[in-house]
């Protein structure tokens, strides 16, 4: 899926979950929303943005998406292979496992408390549903999400979030979503 609709969804699981008294900083959940593909291609986009001012580059030099997955070294800069390898890290459902459980760790540590009486980072499922909906909507062709790295290089072959009809279904549920949440709360007496 695309980045900004990443970043709404994420605002928007932790907006009901205010709806059910459970605090969740919305602009943490956007960021861990988007997480996955800032740290996968930052990189990419700061070289490309670079050359394209100083380098001597246009935009018609660089590859559309659909010629750049799936990833030959013929056809790319190394920056590019770089990015893939990152896309491992931060699309794996064992990466973000291992991750979560370690980051509640270290709060539980610093807390000097019990690790299960300490509540987890809760902020950071934005990341998990991140790879959750990335699963059936990224084909093999551009970037399919590699959930179970390294464990295994099993994929899915899903929707493509580029399509028309299926951005136009997405986005359309996210006003959808939106309206009842101003709806709710013109609704709802406000709380002090």
């Amino acid at each position: 899926m695309d980045i900004l609709a990443h970043g709404l969804w994420s605002a928007a699981c932790a907006k009901f979950a205010h709806l059910k008294s459970v605090k969740i900083s919305i602009w943490w959940s956007v960021f861990w929303g988007v997480f996955p593909d800032l740290f996968a291609f930052t990189i990419p986009f700061v070289w490309m943005f670079w050359n394209l001012l100083f380098g001597g580059f246009s935009f018609a030099d660089f590859p559309r998406p659909e010629h750049t997955e799936p990833l030959t070294q013929a056809k790319l800069p190394a920056v590019f292979e770089i990015a893939s390898h990152l896309y491992n890290i931060s699309h794996s459902l064992v990466i973000f496992a291992l991750v979560f459980f370690l980051v509640w760790m270290m709060y539980a540590l610093w807390k000097k408390q019990h690790l299960f009486k300490t509540l987890p980072p809760l902020v950071m499922l934005a990341w998990l549903l991140h790879i959750l909906i990335d699963i059936p909507t990224h084909t093999y062709r551009f970037y399919p999400t590699p959930a179970l790295w390294p464990i295994s290089g099993a994929m899915f072959d899903g929707i493509s979030w580029g399509t028309p009809w299926f951005m136009v279904l997405n986005y359309g549920v996210l006003v959808a979503v939106y309206l009842f949440f101003v709806l709710y709360t013109k609704k709802s007496p406000a709380k002090s």
